[in-house]
């Protein structure tokens, strides 16, 4: 393993136990703290949310934590509050270890930007 992934794969256990301490339940994975993020982002508060739900929260927040990265912008907040986004950028064709290692970084930024946490 290279240092960088040794220093990402640090920085996500931080976050992991820190959203432990935040929510009292440790995310299991990667898609754990996305469907965080996707409540966080949709803005309704935790609530029953059915199947289909659950995959659209998910792309809300793989936009929204690749939007900074420059691959997605906002496009629309539909009228019962779903936020739609647009392509902006073609991703990169990353097999699943890079894909994942991208989002991971892109939602270290997203916590480091949006709730001002500093995860060294």
């Amino acid at each position: 393993m290279f240092k960088r992934d040794l220093d990402l794969e640090k920085k996500w256990g931080k976050l992991l136990l820190g959203l432990e301490e935040a929510i009292g339940k440790k995310p299991k994975d990667l898609n754990g703290v996305l469907f965080l993020i996707g409540v966080q982002e949709l803005g309704m508060g935790a609530k029953h949310f059915s199947k289909e739900e659950k995959q659209d929260l998910m792309h809300i927040a793989i936009c929204k934590v690749l939007s900074y990265a420059g691959y997605y912008e906002l496009e629309y907040v539909d009228q019962e509050g779903w936020p739609h986004w647009k392509l902006i950028r073609e991703l990169p064709h990353f097999d699943l270890l890079e894909q994942e290692k991208l989002l991971k970084i892109q939602v270290l930024e997203y916590f480091e930007k949006e709730y001002q946490l500093e995860i060294d």
